[in-house]
């Protein structure tokens, strides 16, 4: 009679040692269990309810989503807001680092000076100070109208006006492209120069080099940072409170600034969680959008995908 393998097998004797790993992240693991999964998921279930922080949540089903959806004006604007600022600030912000990282990569003197300055509003960040100091820079007696006295032009209302509110808080977005700057330059580091040799021995010019090797060999990162920029400009918040509040007229009346609106000043917690959960979704969405189409800009030099 044949003897059962799997009943011959020893039962394993845990040890001490085999929780070291699980006790060094432990620190990490109870930091995302109590900050990161437990609000995530009790955002979802507020979603669902009416809760006004001082009382129990009251489980009211999708009414907050219904709400949102057909009733709310606010919301709506505050999405195409939310929109028309990411498709504004993203690309330009993504096109002035390239450009930047590109002066940065050449061989000038006191180049490594110029790559910290460069880099220098990025540790910076997006701040309620740098915000401040930004509202200060273009309100009517700013310094920046000051400038345009100098030189005999009129002075604009930077933040009294729709348009150029919108352009203010992009403006923001677009200063701080140190990080995207560096990826970059990263990448134009590891283009192998046998690519540009030859192709210069072929006749081809800096254009031509530009746009038929260095672009294609840098796609990957375009991509991540166009992931990464997207997902920012789609939650951001502190550059509209603190320059414009959200106006003029709503025009700078982010999603962000809508879900503070409703949770913080209005109490509303069980509805700011579903305006969370539809930025979720929205944010997932656009991802998803820029993942999809990578196939047919991003190169890859192996031929693997992402």
């Amino acid at each position: 009679m044949k003897k059962n393998k799997a009943a011959s097998v020893p039962k394993k004797q845990w040890k001490l040692k085999d929780f070291r790993g699980l006790f060094y992240i432990s620190p990490w693991l109870i930091g995302f269990l109590c900050l990161q999964l437990y609000p995530f998921l009790s955002s979802l279930y507020y979603s669902f309810t009416q809760y006004n922080v001082l009382g129990a949540p009251k489980f009211i089903g999708l009414n907050n989503y219904i709400r949102l959806f057909t009733i709310d004006p606010d919301f709506k604007k505050s999405i195409l807001v939310t929109l028309e600022y990411a498709l504004i600030s993203v690309p330009a912000k993504l096109l002035f680092a390239l450009l930047i990282a590109i002066v940065l990569n050449m061989k000038l003197k006191g180049i490594n000076l110029c790559r910290t300055v460069y880099y220098i509003p990025s540790i910076l960040g997006g701040s309620v100070a740098v915000s401040a100091l930004w509202r200060l820079m273009f309100m009517s007696d700013g310094i920046l109208n000051k400038l345009l006295a100098l030189v005999g032009l009129p002075a604009v209302n930077w933040l009294g006006q729709a348009g150029t509110a919108m352009f203010t808080i992009c403006l923001l977005q677009v200063w701080q492209f140190g990080s995207s700057m560096v990826l970059f330059l990263a990448a134009l580091k590891q283009i192998p120069m046998d690519l540009h040799e030859a192709a210069s021995i072929d006749g081809a010019g800096r254009g031509k080099r530009f746009f038929y090797i260095t672009l294609p060999m840098i796609t990957p990162i375009i991509f991540f940072n166009l992931i990464m920029q997207s997902i920012n400009a789609l939650q951001n918040f502190t550059s509209a409170f603190v320059i414009t509040n959200g106006g003029p007229l709503k025009s700078t009346y982010l999603i962000g600034m809508k879900l503070y609106t409703e949770g913080f000043s209005n109490f509303k917690m069980g509805y700011a969680s579903a305006i969370s959960w539809v930025l979720f979704a929205i944010v997932l969405v656009f991802t998803m959008f820029i993942f999809k189409s990578s196939d047919a800009w991003v190169y890859y030099e192996d031929g693997g995908d992402f």
